[in-house]
């Protein structure tokens, strides 16, 4: 079946991107948010590795995913370490809410899953909408250097209860004219040499142009815009190597 971050995806990504697993982007994010003194919001929260470091920080933070199943893990993530965040489900583009926030932050280039133009303005729309006036945005971004079709790649886990996981993964389309290209993973686990379990996923992902990033974030209406490249605040990317951060104000 060809699912979007199901069981099996879910537990590969906890195993693979642990709590508190970081690229750099951890420390960045609460260096950034220091003096943020309100609620933040985390959509597409995964099974919380950047969630759970804030909320153990002391910073209040609520999470939302599109995938139950992450949702799950990421409960259960919360539940073993005292921790009980407002979790639910949503989609960026059109989860509404009372709350307001003082932040709303989209780690390593999820926000790029919104692989269709209009979604994705959407989405952006719909932060700006639920942040508080001088409320924040700070998402990552990455262009792609090199794209290279059919090429697989295959990775292992060991689970907790013993059995042994695999993804073989593979890029198998790209639309340089609307900007994405769609991955495609094959999930699988093993248990005592027999195969019990499989999960097909393809899931396609975005990219912008910075410049082009910039003035659609102006045109929603967001302002003191900041470009950071390798989590260094204000370092303009100088190739398309490294994850990019743009931070915006309501």
């Amino acid at each position: 079946m060809l699912g979007y971050y199901s069981r099996l995806s879910s537990e590969v990504y906890d195993l693979d991107k642990p709590i508190g697993s970081s690229f750099g982007d951890i420390e960045y994010y609460m260096e950034r948010l220091a003096s943020c003194k309100g609620r933040i919001l985390e959509p597409a929260a995964g099974t919380g590795r950047m969630l759970v470091p804030l909320l153990e920080q002391g910073f209040q933070v609520d999470g939302f995913d599109v995938s139950d199943e992450m949702l799950e893990v990421c409960r259960a993530n919360c539940k073993e370490r005292g921790l009980a965040p407002k979790l639910f489900n949503a989609k960026m583009e059109s989860f509404s809410i009372e709350a307001r926030y003082a932040a709303i932050v989209i780690p390593t280039g999820t926000f790029l899953l919104l692989h269709e133009r209009e979604g994705s303005l959407q989405a952006l729309q719909n932060f700006h909408h639920h942040l508080e006036t001088g409320g924040r945005l700070i998402v990552d971004l990455h262009v792609p250097a090199n794209i290279e079709l059919e090429k697989t790649s295959t990775r292992t886990w060991q689970a907790i209860n013993g059995d042994t996981l695999t993804v073989e993964s593979k890029k198998v389309e790209v639309d340089w004219i609307r900007q994405y290209f769609v991955s495609q993973g094959r999930y699988e686990r093993w248990q005592e040499g027999r195969l019990i379990e499989t999960e097909l996923e393809r899931y396609p992902m975005r990219w912008y142009g910075v410049e082009e990033f910039r003035a659609i974030l102006e045109k929603v209406g967001f302002s003191n815009i900041s470009i950071s490249t390798g989590y260094q605040f204000g370092k303009y990317p100088p190739n398309a190597d490294a994850i990019i951060t743009f931070e915006a104000t309501k």
